[in-house]
């Protein structure tokens, strides 16, 4: 593995990656190998996105959250079916076809012809399927495109009708006449839960009318009700008046137009807005502006006529029971005047309150002058052909010139638009095909306790009070592009058939299709069986786009017609997920559905998201371009790194996200890149391993054994803390919390990159002792950092598929079982490490019970915390790393026995060295007095109510306490103060703070209180020595990197002071025993001791404790004694290697006919440093 880049391009290496999946068909493969094993069936249902669109960060984020749980239930011995599927039908594919054509009404379809515009929308419907494609397999998703399903596919839609002949038979289906949100620009209705997809802020105009009563009395013709309105457009359409029952209404006249009104008393600043003001109104002033004559009770004003606004509707047959007031507890005093004009067309409480009052009738022609595009008819002159909300304007202006107008202004607020044509939707009643979702509801209801969502208070609070409030479900739509409604009937719908599948359809009528959209079936007629010679006719509508969606679990595998028995052996579904808007979406058709056709859910488990928001916190928008491609934003730092910043976020919690490309970056930075340089310097270390000591040829088998067997307490550490990983792992990822999972694997990244490996460089380097010791030591590390990297290669698969699979291809190699890979061995089963071509064909780890080791993990813990102080003491001090202290004094709150033995025992030596400290010291229990003080706050958040007046004094009391007492509380568990008796453990914070006297300490504390580290900073000669030591030996390795040295590589160091320097040789001669350490026996030496044909690798003049030194690294070379200076012997000894010639070696040559014979140890060394300590040239060798 010595091939490894110093560093990784992961987004080729992952291209290169996806190119081998591609070539050995790895995905199925895995497949077919859990096929073979006979693995449990884990069924998951992808919500089928349309792909008139190219895919966003909302399905890369989706996408990434089911192949994540997915990926992991084939790891864990699941056999998972992953098919991809297309929503085809409906108002996005044709409203873009519409936008193309021009289409701006259903007549122009007609002209055109169904069969052509159908074709048309089939043209469109799968454009973007290779763009979604390869966007979703360079995410590393991976999903069956080759046998996905489209809601357009024949089967799909037979099983479509299925459903829908199901609640027929059910007697759930029914067809009414009822107020709905409508899309003017699509032309349809839309149900109740589309309309709630998308609100938006808008200005509306707000109008006061007058509404003059006609009754002969007391108020004569001068009296008028007032009603307030933000739809102008609905008064010509207007037909009543509501109040409330039990409101009070007072008659008042107007002070400054002498006019008489009828209104709510509570509404009174409706018309008066300096009412509202606290500041300038006052109830003595109401006499400037009106007088009240008389009051009633709503019920009093009921049956009372009016003159309508306008009289386009004044002389039809039903407008005898027209122009009257009614009551209903629905009218409100929040708003507007406490009465509500009533346009039964054009409002769904106007409705239902005016077919209680008789007003209308059910079955009868309403006052509706608008059209399916939303334009005003022929019924309304001035405004024929306007859109609706086009004709406010004129409409108001006719109203201010028949002097009814009372009041102008405009309102901000929030109004639903139509979640495809981003169009403002309005309010409109349309006849609709139904289903009966209020008879069910309580079914639905206890249907969705049963399934698990996270997060959980989406599933209690927004979806639980969707439901409970679901209304019956409009499903059909008055548009072509779609599966048509299978219900044949006579003319006057006395007679009607609900058809359930292609072979009834035959047998019904003769005739038999391979097509079941409308060009193709609204053509085939049945004949009557009530009224022979007569036929019955389909329908025109289609279904709702959702109704496919809410079918898909069944529509998908052709069911019941096909697969009956695989797809009830797996429903409910195990897994599902998408996008907070779902809840009132494809969530909860998928309920309804499930519900009344076999009263279960559909799913048993959920992962809803939140909304991916631009970096500004608005909606992305492509208009906008505030978001950078996702494409580019892969290409750049690879599909992992956008993966992995997706999924550790807010956003699988259901909340959102501000994407931040600088995010993804940082996942690079802060997770891949030291993952990938821990991975490379293992490699570099084995590859050392295997080269270096006195044993050929040896080579570095992984084990397990070995592994269990260390003692050394940073692997028994990080041992014990990757088996609580992949066990925590395993808890959560049952429980689907992806949001607690990802985090956890990235810490782990750190402790294993910032602490475990580094703590072990030289260890693992093989510089931890002399010899084959230090061999054996580095091995024991080796042994336990691939185990590490292996299992967490391994449990990391699911989250980010490509780093690992490039791990693990290096990582197999070891193994002994890699040998079987060949011929097909490593795509068969069973699957192990080192033979499996991929680390997704393996099962993920089971935790090792038996290495789960709290003791170790809190010990390390421990030690993590004192390091961390430490060195934020160092920087208050501003005393570099590489300068020693004389000690590390340290005080723990509570510390359990086991953390003080490891820290003072098997671990202090990391602590001494991470700190570069000479001494460290935990200070025994009863002496903490003398170091810190324990001080107590009273937690006000939870003792307020409790505490009350009392607050002040308990203060007091707590916080004045001394140490010794503030000890004894905690001990305690409990305090009375002021008769109240408070816990110590919850309604009492504490933290430790330093007190020792002298100017020579620095000391920090943790956030929390229970740390408390200080540092003798005394600064004399040997720390000063140390510390210049430290800072050559840094220079060292500087040049040995610049140079491109290997571990292995063996150098001599030479050093030239400025004249009249020595300190640097000084801080040498009293650190021999460091340098030795750090450079296997090997000491820097002056450079007046290297000799002439020395050859220097890297020289640099750098800074060493404020002095300028000359510091170079050499070629190690065979030098002579003084006085040998023979040119003859000089030039044979300068050819010499010196790990060729053996200590003591006698050698014999001849130069120029004269013969010589030298003696290593006597006339040469090996070595610089041999030759100045057996000359004694220095007293400090």
């Amino acid at each position: 593995m010595a091939n490894l880049p110093p560093a990784l391009d992961f987004a080729k290496a992952e291209e290169e990656i996806c190119q081998k999946w591609k070539d050995e068909d790895t995905f199925k493969s895995q497949n077919r190998l859990s096929e073979e094993r006979g693995d449990e069936e884990f069924t998951f249902y992808d919500g089928p996105p349309f792909a008139t669109g190219l895919p966003h960060y909302g399905h890369i984020l989706a996408g990434t959250i089911k192949d994540v749980v997915t990926r992991y239930a084939a790891m864990s011995g699941k056999l998972v079916e992953r098919r991809a599927g297309w929503d085809c039908h409906g108002l996005p594919v044709e409203y873009e076809i519409d936008q193309k054509l021009g289409i701006t009404h259903r007549d122009q379809v007609l002209e055109m012809g169904i069969d052509k515009y159908n074709e048309t929308c089939r043209s469109i419907v799968t454009r973007y399927t290779s763009e979604w494609e390869r966007t979703v397999t360079r995410l590393g998703r991976w999903i069956d495109f080759e046998n996905d399903y489209k809601t357009m596919d024949p089967g799909f839609m037979e099983s479509v009708w299925w459903v829908f002949k199901r609640l027929f038979e059910k007697g759930l289906v029914y067809q009414g006449y009822k107020v709905m949100p409508f899309s003017t620009a699509c032309g349809t209705p839309l149900s109740n839960f589309e309309a709630g997809l998308n609100y938006k802020d808008v200005r509306d105009p707000a109008v006061v009318v007058d509404f003059p009563l006609l009754d002969e009395g007391a108020e004569g013709e001068a009296v008028a009700f007032v009603a307030w309105t933000t739809t102008p457009w609905t008064l010509p359409s207007n037909i009543a008046l509501c109040v409330h029952p039990e409101m009070d209404y007072v008659k008042i006249v107007d002070k400054k137009t002498g006019k008489t009104y009828i209104l709510s008393k509570g509404r009174l600043p409706q018309l008066y807005p300096i009412m509202n003001s606290k500041k300038k109104w006052k109830p003595e002033k109401a006499g400037d502006y009106f007088e009240i004559t008389a009051n009633y009770k709503g019920k009093d004003l009921v049956g009372k006529k009016y003159k309508p606004v306008f009289d386009y509707f004044v002389d039809t047959p039903e407008s005898e029971s027209y122009f009257r007031v009614i009551s209903d507890n629905y009218v409100t005093d929040d708003a507007g005047t406490g009465i509500v004009h009533q346009a039964p067309a054009f409002g769904e409480d106007d409705y239902r309150v005016c077919l209680a009052h008789g007003v209308i009738q059910k079955g009868q022609d309403l006052p509706c002058p608008v059209d399916s595009n939303g334009c005003f008819t022929g019924e309304v002159p001035p405004v024929k052909g306007k859109h609706v909300k086009e004709a406010d304007p004129t409409l108001i202006q006719l109203i201010k010139d028949a002097g009814r107008l009372v009041q102008k202004d405009n309102l901000d607020h929030s109004y639903p638009f139509c979640w495809r044509s981003d169009t403002p939707l309005i309010y409109k009643a349309v006849p609709s095909w139904f289903v009966k979702v209020e008879e069910i509801r309580d079914r639905i209801v206890e249907n969705n306790k049963k399934t698990y969502w996270v997060p959980n208070q989406v599933k209690e609070g927004r979806f639980h009070n969707w439901l409970v409030d679901a209304r019956d479900w409009a499903v059909s739509r008055n548009r072509f592009w779609g599966t048509p409604i299978p219900i044949w009937a006579s003319e006057d719908m006395s007679e009607v058939v609900c058809v359930g599948s292609v072979d009834e359809l035959a047998e019904l009528s003769g005739v038999r299709v391979d097509d079941l959209h409308r060009e193709t079936v609204d053509k085939i007629e049945i004949p009557s069986k009530k009224n022979p010679g007569t036929v019955l006719r389909r329908v025109d509508e289609v279904f709702d786009c959702w109704f496919e969606s809410g079918s898909m679990p069944y529509a998908q595998q052709h069911y019941p017609f096909e697969n009956k028995e695989r797809f009830e052996g797996g429903f409910p579904a195990d897994f599902i997920a998408e996008g907070l808007d779902q809840t009132r979406g494809w969530f909860y058709t998928l309920m309804v559905l499930s519900t009344a056709l076999f009263d279960k859910p559909a799913f048993k488990n959920l992962i809803v998201n939140g909304l991916v928001l631009a970096g500004d916190g608005k909606k992305m928008s492509k208009r906008l371009k505030n978001y950078p491609d996702p494409n580019i934003v892969i290409s750049k730092y690879g599909a992992d790194a956008l993966r992995l910043y997706l999924i550790n976020s807010p956003v699988v919690r259901a909340e959102s996200l501000k994407f931040q490309e600088s995010g993804v970056l940082g996942v690079v930075k802060e997770v891949f890149l030291p993952l990938y340089n821990a991975f490379r310097f293992f490699a570099q270390n084995v590859d050392r391993w295997e080269g270096g000591g006195s044993t050929e040829g040896r080579k570095f088998v992984p084990s397990v054994d070995k592994v269990k067997s260390t003692t050394n307490p940073t692997d028994v550490w990080i041992s014990a803390a990757t088996q609580g990983l992949i066990k925590y792992v395993h808890q959560e990822m049952k429980a689907y919390r992806l949001y607690t999972v990802m985090p956890a694997l990235v810490r782990f990244v750190g402790q294993l990159t910032n602490w475990y490996v580094r703590l072990n460089r030289d260890r693992l380097k093989g510089l931890d002792g002399e010899g084959e010791s230090a061999e054996a030591e580095a091995e024991a590390g080796l042994q336990v950092l691939y185990d590490v990297l292996l299992n967490v290669t391994i449990i990391m698969a699911p989250c980010t598929p490509f780093i690992t699979e490039y791990f693990y291809q290096h990582l197999r190699k070891m193994q002994p079982s890699y040998a079987d890979r060949v011929d097909g061995g490593g795509a068969s089963n069973p699957t192990v490490p080192g033979k499996s071509d991929s680390v997704h064909f393996l099962s993920l780890p089971a935790y090792d019970e038996s290495r789960l080791n709290e003791g170790a993990v809190e010990a390390m813990e421990a030690l993590q915390a004192v390091v961390e102080q430490g060195r934020n003491a160092r920087e208050k001090r501003n005393i570099s790393l590489r300068t020693p202290v004389k000690q590390v004094v340290v005080v723990l709150r509570n510390p359990s026995e086991n953390v003080v033995a490891g820290i003072t025992g098997t671990l202090k030596a990391y602590i001494l060295s991470e700190l570069n400290a000479w001494d460290f010291v935990v200070v025994p229990k009863e002496q903490e007095h003398d170091w810190v003080t324990l001080s107590l706050t009273p937690d006000f958040a939870v003792l307020g109510k409790k505490l009350g007046k009392k607050m002040k004094a308990v203060k007091a009391a707590i916080t004045g306490m001394s140490h010794e007492d503030a000890v004894a509380c905690l001990e305690k568990g409990s305090l009375e103060v002021e008769g109240v008796t408070i816990d110590a453990k919850t309604e009492i914070t504490s933290k430790l703070a330093f007190s020792k006297e002298g100017d020579h300490w620095e000391s920090t504390s943790n956030h929390e209180g229970t740390v408390v580290v200080a540092l003798d900073c005394t600064q004399d000669e040997a720390i000063l020595s140390a510390g210049k030591s430290r800072e050559l030996i840094n220079h060292v390795q500087q040049l040995r990197k610049s140079a491109g040295l290997d571990l292995k590589d063996i150098v001599e160091v030479f050093f030239r002071e400025e004249a009249g320097h020595n300190s640097t040789e000084r801080a040498v001669a009293g650190n021999v025993a460091l340098f030795e350490a750090k450079f296997k026996k090997s000491v820097p030496l002056p450079s007046k001791f290297a000799p002439g044909w020395a050859v220097a690798l890297r020289s640099d003049t750098v800074d060493v404790g404020g002095s300028k030194v000359e510091v170079s690294i050499c070629r190690p070379s065979v030098v002579a004694r003084d006085g040998l200076e023979d040119p003859a012997v000089a030039s044979f000894l300068s050819s010499l290697d010196p790990a060729g010639v053996k200590e003591g070696a006698v050698l014999d040559f001849t130069v120029d006919g004269s013969k010589f014979s030298l003696k290593e140890g006597k006339d040469f060394w090996l070595s610089t440093l041999s030759k100045v300590r057996a000359s004694k040239s220095v007293d400090w060798l």
